[in-house]
């Protein structure tokens, strides 16, 4: 039997099979297709993801550094309010090429990483779960295991197995690329979707990323062709998918617990949640102990006491996106220039850091 099952092979789920592994669990990681694929995210980390890979992993997922981004209350040729740093504040990287790397350090920490393997039903028992999952030639295969993690993103299926609560909110996403090289330091970020926004993010060699984000009620695909018409860009395929904002209340059950896009552990002013799952990946690995059931509760609390301030300031700060253009291009005027901020932390808005540069603007580098 093993110790955990992880169902989803994306950059929480392998994390927390990588450390758990390393803390001597018996890990089985699920992944329904090949680990990274289809690409349904954007690539745009701050530069902490580093921290979570080794060796020549930042030289050969690096496509892109950022120094900020320029904000537009309406398309490209409106006003742009910059808003950046004199080092990198972020990097654009090669996303299928993460989620390969997490799960290859998942497997040298001696988990078993199995792709092909769509689970299609858990089953919580007293003293274990069953977990089924459909192979590609249409076999099944079962196993069991003391705890399962659902790491399986915004419409998780373990979530709904273990009738675990909803996010409160899905995004609906939409993003795709244009092949002409693009080295720039800034992305640029359009307050014109509805209760969201739209984004463009140079890719260095790998092209441009288009973006847009709205609720399922918006026209989103109108929205997404307005933005690339309005750039003229040219772009190929489309990636989209969910995106899940709000943590549910509760995201463990008697033997399973949620880690990711599948607890909405998510930015609710970008919809980014690599940093964020990952954080919460290693609370998971370090708290929970699959032969006692009580310590789901101390991941519970753990990951919440972790991300509860981020997470509530990111909710203020996207109200502001639907605030009547005026106010929205008053407070940008006021607080563009250099700045002190992690992208991932609203709270660092107030740290010692940022505060200067809020009284010591100069001007924004070449």
């Amino acid at each position: 039997m093993y110790d955990f099952v992880v169902v989803g092979a994306g950059p929480a789920g392998s994390r927390f099979a990588r450390r758990a592994a390393e803390a001597g669990r018996e890990v089985l990681l699920l992944e329904s297709g090949t680990v990274g694929k289809p690409l349904a995210c954007s690539g745009h980390v701050s530069t902490d993801i580093w921290e979570y890979v080794d060796g020549d992993a930042p030289d050969r997922l690096r496509q892109n550094r950022v120094f900020g981004a320029r904000f537009h209350v309406g398309g490209p040729d409106s006003a742009a309010y910059p808003f950046y740093k004199r080092e990198p504040v972020s990097n654009v990287i090669d996303r299928v090429g993460l989620d390969r790397t997490l799960a290859d350090l998942a497997e040298a920490a001696g988990a078993d990483l199995r792709e092909g393997h769509t689970v299609v039903s858990v089953d919580e028992r007293d003293d274990r779960v069953a977990v089924e999952a459909s192979l590609a030639d249409g076999d099944t295969e079962r196993f069991e295991t003391r705890m399962v993690a659902g790491c399986d993103g915004p419409t998780s299926r373990v979530r709904r197995s273990l009738d675990l609560p909803e996010p409160g909110e899905l995004l609906h996403g939409v993003l795709a690329f244009d092949e002409e090289s693009d080295a720039g330091d800034y992305v640029d970020v359009h307050l014109t979707a509805p209760t969201f926004f739209a984004w463009r993010i140079p890719r260095g060699d790998a092209g441009v990323e288009y973006g847009l984000a709205a609720p399922p009620s918006e026209d989103v695909s109108a929205g997404f062709d307005r933005l690339t018409d309005a750039y003229g860009a040219t772009t190929d395929h489309r990636c989209s998918g969910a995106i899940p904002v709000g943590p549910p209340a509760s995201t463990t059950s008697d033997r399973g617990f949620l880690i990711g896009d599948a607890a909405a552990q998510t930015k609710p002013f970008t919809g980014g949640g690599i940093l964020y799952g990952m954080r919460a990946a290693d609370i998971a690995a370090a708290a929970i102990d699959p032969r006692d059931p009580a310590t789901l509760a101390d991941y519970e609390s753990g990951w919440r006491e972790e991300l509860a301030t981020e997470i509530r300031l990111g909710k203020a700060i996207r109200r502001c996106y639907s605030l009547p253009e005026p106010v929205q291009r008053v407070g940008l005027r006021a607080l563009s220039g250099e700045i002190g901020v992690h992208m991932d932390e609203p709270s660092s808005f107030f740290s010692a850091s940022n505060l200067r540069s809020l009284f010591s603007r100069g001007d924004p580098p070449e």
